[in-house]
């Protein structure tokens, strides 16, 4: 989702927005994305961390343990020096999300659902018969074949 780099840029613009946990990290990415996108713990943390290695974010201990990170004035400074980068990579993100809602994006995921709730309630009434398994597997096999030739067509 992001290129090298700016998932660091990224958190050290919301963590100048106000002080945040990981977990607040998590959660204000997925919902900046529309839920389209989420981060995983194993990206955020280790990236938080190397922001506090490089003295742009500090940890400031709550009642309880938990850390919340906060920018630093080193942090602030780099942010500014990237600043037509970072926001670069918020309307990105922000031309993602109108794409991923639009009108032929959610007519392309009801699809979607639709394919999902039909292979499942047909697969799961009939989970014993072996050869009504396989067609809906080759069906599914076909569509998605010819949904990555789609995608290979386009210039």
């Amino acid at each position: 989702m992001f290129e090298q780099g700016d998932l660091k840029l990224v958190i050290l613009r919301l963590l100048e927005e106000k002080p945040r946990h990981g977990y607040e990290i998590i959660k204000e990415l997925e919902g900046r994305f529309g839920g389209a996108y989420s981060p995983s713990p194993g990206t955020v943390y280790p990236t938080l961390t190397l922001l506090e290695d490089m003295g742009f974010a500090r940890v400031v201990p709550e009642d309880g343990g938990k850390k919340i990170y906060e920018i630093t004035d080193e942090g602030k400074k780099h942010l500014a020096e990237h600043s037509s980068t970072v926001n670069d990579i918020f309307e990105r993100i922000s031309r993602f999300v109108e794409g991923f809602v639009d009108a032929p994006m959610r007519d392309v995921n009801q699809s979607f659902k639709n394919v999902a709730r039909a292979t499942y309630s047909t697969a799961t009434g009939q989970i014993g018969d072996k050869d009504l398994l396989a067609k809906i597997k080759e069906v599914l096999d076909r569509a998605s074949a010819e949904i990555d030739q789609l995608g290979k067509k386009v210039p």
